[in-house]
């Protein structure tokens, strides 16, 4: 898709693919179908955008709980299955077909494109392709798709991505961001001068580089003052089947609207005003497998829908803040996990960490973050606490580990990527 369409093409366009899919639905989807005829739907009457509204949002609760139900197929036509993190909750399996494969592949041929990406790019791939992960499969289909070289290193193994860069001279990295400051710590230890290698760019997921005004947060802060390398943020879901990328403008991930309908709403379900943060619902277009209306991610963004200076008119959502049941009431201080992560990635005698939620003793929010640190020192604790309040006002419980035990507690066999939050409380704070 042209990054020159108008926005009015765009809704013209998301509107025939609107009636397509809940016609599609009603037929095939055994979940919508009854959703539609117990909440007296007539799907001819949902023709426009604004017809969203009457139809209920589906939620990470009923696609868990009537899983195959969202499945529009017969098990022949399935050729992928994938399943979701579980992050917050079971897994969910995600079936794909053929046509889903290529969308697949389309979408990310697409993030690479608006990422500057190229033919004569060759991209080096740290992260897992297996475990049904989908993001590592979309990663190979779109660079295939592109034309682009791509290096299947997997995730870890300092020593062996070096070995790759060095025998195969890649261009672009696609990380998890904080693994690069590992690449660094390795560079610099083993006399390896990664200033000068091929490397120009990451594309980095899993974790935020930016803060909500687009400015680097402390963890791109860190990448780019040890190695300049064009950092390019971005978001995505097993459930969408669709990124969002930036330019190299940096401001936001840009929708590809072909793909997916989004709309940002607030604790009460109703639309947020311009870049006021909110609950991100997608609509999938072009999915024949599983397609999904108005299934709310639990993701806190922000929408922009003024052009971007790369002249692409289509949305951009702003850094994912955190998750909906993710935010924290602490001491009269409401906030996300990403706000404590950006505080612990300030310092440096921490090597690694994990934040932990519990109810405590009188039914309120408690924070414990376990630290991993390259000295204990007598100070260090104070230190560290007089970090969170200087920015947070308010100081979490600490407890020092040694690394053999907060890696066990980190990298668990089953999970895909490091467990750095977990949530043991007794029921979610209200807004």
């Amino acid at each position: 898709m042209s990054h020159l369409i108008s926005s009015d093409t765009i809704t013209i366009s998301q509107e025939t693919e609107l009636q397509k899919l809940v016609l599609y639905l009603n037929a095939n989807s055994p979940f919508y179908k009854n959703l539609f005829k117990t909440n007296n739907i007539a799907i001819t009457d949902i023709k426009t955008l604004a017809d969203l509204q009457y139809i209920p949002f589906t939620t990470k609760e009923e696609l868990q709980k009537f899983n195959t139900d969202f499945i529009c197929v017969p098990p022949v036509k399935i050729i992928d299955y994938v399943t979701t993190s579980g992050t917050t909750g079971e897994p969910v399996t995600i079936a794909l077909t053929d046509k889903d494969l290529d969308r697949l592949a389309t979408n990310e041929c697409n993030s690479f494109k608006i990422a500057g990406g190229s033919v004569t790019d060759i991209y080096q791939l740290m992260t897992t392709i297996d475990r049904r992960f989908m993001a590592g499969l979309a990663y190979f289909l779109g660079a295939r798709k592109l034309g682009a070289g791509i290096v299947r290193v997997g995730n870890g193994i300092p020593e062996l991505q070096w070995d790759t860069i060095k025998r195969i001279s890649p261009t672009v990295l696609i990380c998890v961001p904080s693994f690069i400051l590992k690449l660094i710590e390795y560079a610099e230890n083993n006399g390896i001068d990664y200033k000068k290698c091929s490397i120009k760019k990451a594309i980095c997921i899993g974790e935020p580089i930016r803060n909500a005004d687009f400015s680097l947060n402390t963890l791109g802060e860190k990448i780019i003052k040890k190695w300049n390398l064009q950092l390019h943020s971005t978001y995505a879901s097993s459930e969408m089947a669709a990124a969002f990328t930036e330019c190299d403008a940096g401001k936001g991930g840009h929708l590809q609207p072909d793909l997916l309908i989004i709309e940002i709403v607030d604790e009460y379900d109703k639309p947020v005003k311009q870049g006021e943060a909110g609950e991100l619902v997608i609509t999938t277009l072009g999915v024949e497998g599983m397609p999904l209306l108005r299934f709310k991610t639990g993701d806190i963004c922000s929408l922009h829908t003024e052009e971007c200076s790369c002249g692409n008119q289509a949305p951009r959502i702003g850094p994912v803040l955190g998750r909906k049941n993710q935010m924290i009431k602490y001491k009269g201080t409401t906030l996300y996990p990403t706000a404590l992560y950006d505080i612990l990635d300030t310092i440096d005698e921490i090597n690694n960490y994990q934040v932990e939620l519990f109810t405590n003793d009188i039914g309120t929010d408690d924070i414990l973050i376990r630290l991993d640190c390259k000295q204990i020192s007598e100070n260090l604790e104070k230190e560290i606490k007089d970090h969170f309040k200087a920015r947070l006002r308010v100081a979490p419980t600490l407890k020092f580990e040694n690394a053999d035990t907060l890696n066990k507690l980190l990298f668990l066999e089953t999970s895909r990527k490091p467990i750095k939050f977990i949530d043991k409380r007794t029921s979610l704070p209200t807004h």
